[in-house]
């Protein structure tokens, strides 16, 4: 007899959500379906151990696995990716596996003179000339007479030229555009003896400039765009005044794509097995609508009062919004679709915006530097720099550029998940609950800082490596990364070796100890590692020495959050 292929209805907690998958579904699997978030950062290949849920009620089927503990299995823990459903469940998430509010941005005052004011670079005393990819130009067009029969295109592109200095020859405009010119220009000027007022909307397109709006009288100071961020864990967007140069407001969100995977390899390869690109490009433009939506919301605007967008990530992120094959990325030799995007209309993509506001991509430099990379080195003035300049991007792949105005080099380094809180133990992301701030007094007591003021259930980035500075300076590991068993009763042996106690039981969120093991710290070490070696790898490219670096940037998130000395120590 053939097998008859069961359903059964999950419901997860505390989102109370439930869904009917297919009997052998995995629970990472159905999670993903019913929209609820659970941490998996190996992509669900089980190597990670992050995706731990409770099956409250009902039965799954599960391999053995060495990444739960004897008491997380005695208390019903199974890994999500590798549990198949085979009854009705009851599922919890517990808090160490959901998403929770993290620390994404800091606000326009905490930015100013980087993001809030006038748009300008990072070194002292550079600005940016103000050339803003779309722009508004007001009109008064001489009315047609007897002796003056130009047509309406011709006469909008004369008054552009003659007011803005575009050369006819490069304006253009589309069939729809033509159309409505007409009309636009009459509500302009009721009498033909009158002067068409009218602002033209310019965007740039390549070596061409197409006029993409006609609206009656002046409208240039309501010329609004949108700057993206497509990050592989968060994407943050910023309003800003195309006019005046002003960033007005500022909104991020975690980008859900991470629910198939917190590596972008691993969202690589999920694309690629299940063919699910339309999935995570779909994934990403919600994203990027919701953040836009709040932003139209607390600023009184239209989604039609977006004229532009800019966009930038690394080479995999822009990948997955444009829906471009990413597959080649992480495959010898190595190749991008694409480096260099040619300007898209956004509305064609799905982003709520004005019909032909066009969308641009910052470039790629290659498959592992990407225009995230690009836009932070135009940030701080790297073209414009004098002095010999170090440009990290601290992440799970780590980039590196050296150089200043007369020469860049640049390359990537794995450096692992450490930085961002995983591979670790107790790690997680920056978000409710992580430690962000850590010191050793001399008695050993700790102070620590804990993103939302709760109770502690990890650690991020920026909490390991003050932790680990801290261990150095008390003397607890020594300078090879080894901890010093009897130098403090907070370093313990185990089973799986040495570990260092930072939060008992009692205190935390999870109800287990929190603590830094001997693996944990020679992951940062590895991690630290292929930082160092990509930036020895391009002094000795170029011949130089440290001791010739005058400047060194540190990048995104991650670097807004670290604590010079302790990143130093």
């Amino acid at each position: 007899m053939p097998k008859v292929n069961h359903s059964y209805k999950i419901h997860f907690l505390p989102h109370d959500r439930e869904i009917t998958v297919q009997e052998d579904t995995t629970v990472l699997e159905a999670a993903h379906d019913a929209n609820v978030y659970v941490s998996s950062i190996c992509g669900g290949v089980a190597t990670c151990g992050k995706c731990k849920v409770v099956v409250e009620e009902g039965r799954v089927e599960c391999p053995p696995t060495t990444l739960l503990s004897s008491e997380e299995l005695a208390n019903n823990y199974v890994l999500a990716c590798q549990a198949r459903v085979t009854s009705d469940l009851l599922i919890s998430i517990p808090p160490e596996t959901r998403m929770e509010g993290g620390k994404i941005l800091l606000s326009l005052e905490e930015t100013e003179g980087v993001t809030a004011g006038k748009v300008h670079g990072l070194l002292p005393g550079v600005e940016y000339k103000h050339e803003p990819l779309v722009r508004k130009i007001y009109l008064e067009l001489g009315p047609p007479t007897l002796d003056d029969t130009l047509p309406d295109y011709e006469r909008l592109k004369r008054a552009i030229t003659l007011k803005a200095g575009i050369p006819m020859e490069s304006l253009e405009a589309g069939l729809e555009i033509l159309k409505e010119l007409p009309s636009h220009l009459r509500q302009a000027g009721s009498r033909y003896n009158v002067p068409l007022q009218v602002t033209a909307t310019v965007a740039q397109r390549g070596v061409m400039q197409e006029v993409i709006r006609i609206e009656p009288g002046d409208t240039t100071q309501a010329d609004w765009g949108l700057a993206v961020d497509v990050g592989t864990t968060t994407i943050v967007a910023e309003l800003v005044n195309l006019a005046t140069a002003k960033v007005l407001d500022i909104e991020a969100t975690y980008n859900s794509q991470m629910k198939w995977g917190e590596d972008y390899i691993q969202r690589i390869m999920y694309a690629t097995e299940r063919n699910a690109l339309g999935d995570l490009q779909q994934s990403v433009i919600k994203d990027i609508n919701g953040l836009l939506a709040i932003l139209l919301t607390r600023n009184h605007l239209r989604p039609e009062d977006i004229t532009a967008i800019t966009c930038s990530g690394n080479t995999a992120m822009i990948h997955f919004l444009l829906e471009l094959d990413p597959t080649l990325i992480r495959k010898e030799p190595y190749i991008a679709t694409a480096n260099f995007i040619p300007p898209l209309k956004a509305h064609e993509l799905g982003i709520n915006t004005y019909k032909h506001a066009p969308l641009h991509c910052l470039p790629s430099v290659s498959a592992y530097v990407g225009g995230d990379i690009t836009g932070g080195a135009m940030a701080i003035g790297l073209d414009q720099e004098e002095l010999l300049c170090l440009f990290i991007d601290i992440g799970t792949n780590g980039e590196v550029v050296l150089g200043n105005k007369e020469w860049m080099v640049c390359c990537s380094a794995s450096a692992g998940p450490s930085f961002e809180g995983s591979g670790v133990h107790h790690g997680m992301r920056a978000a409710s609950g992580a430690i962000e701030r850590l010191d050793i007094a001399e008695d050993f007591s700790l102070n620590y800082k804990i993103i939302g003021n709760g109770t502690p259930r990890g650690i991020c980035g920026s909490g390991l490596l003050d932790t680990i500075a801290a261990l150095l300076r008390s003397g607890a590991i020594n300078k090879s990364g080894k901890l010093v068993k009897g130098h403090t009763p907070r370093v313990r042996e185990t089973e799986e070796g040495l570990e260092f106690l930072i939060v008992p039981a009692p205190q935390t969120a999870t109800g287990s100890d929190i603590v830094i093991t001997q693996a944990d710290i020679q992951n940062l070490i590895r991690s630290k590692a292929a930082i160092y070696s990509a930036v020895a790898t391009l002094l000795e490219a170029m011949h130089l020495k440290p001791s010739d670096i005058q400047r060194v940037y540190l990048a995104g998130g991650f670097g807004n959050y670290l604590d010079v000395r302790n990143t130093i120590t």
